[in-house]
């Protein structure tokens, strides 16, 4: 299996987005399961390289575009529009699990709700369909169109898509359950 070059297109990316980002493939504790994430306060993008060595090259630029486009769309939020925005403050995991971040801290909530209606939860999440469509367009112009892309890509789009207004209710439903 080829090994994409993240070092490379992270570095391009970086240079083309005036970003000033670090690139680790050492996973924050928390995250040893997860493809990759965008750490704001250390201003580093993980990839966790052992998790995705067996995956197609396509698959692995995929989440590295992908957590690019998050450290857009925090460290630029004036580049997105208001339900992006509103959602960068707070993270949905997929077992309802909620954080508000206000400042450098983090809030924990609990949402209740079955199986899924909390996958979809996650995977609508405005900011999440963004970074999801923007590696599917940036992996389409760099490796071409392939079914498998667009297989990948669909595996992240929810069966049942959230509202925005439903998500401002949640919003509303975390920030009172954390007293903000």
């Amino acid at each position: 299996m080829e090994m994409f070059q993240y070092k490379k297109y992270f570095d391009e990316y970086c240079k083309e987005n005036k970003l000033s980002l670090s690139l680790s493939y050492t996973m924050p504790c928390g995250y040893e399961t997860a493809y990759g994430t965008f750490d704001l306060n250390l201003q580093t993008i993980f990839i966790n390289k052992n998790l995705l060595k067996d995956k197609e090259e396509f698959e692995q630029a995929f989440y590295l575009f992908h957590e690019l486009r998050h450290a857009v769309q925090y460290i630029n939020p004036k580049s997105f529009n208001d339900i992006i925005n509103e959602s960068l403050s707070y993270i949905i995991m997929y077992d309802g699990t909620c954080y508000k971040q206000v400042g450098d801290k983090y809030y924990k909530y609990k949402i209740n709700g079955d199986e899924e209606f909390l996958k979809n939860l996650y995977v609508s999440q405005p900011y999440e369909m963004d970074a999801n469509e923007y590696a599917y367009k940036k992996v389409s112009e760099l490796m071409g169109f392939s079914k498998e892309l667009e297989q990948l890509y669909h595996s992240w789009i929810p069966k049942r898509r959230i509202s925005n207004e439903t998500y401002r209710l949640i919003y509303k439903e975390i920030d009172k359950g954390i007293n903000e």
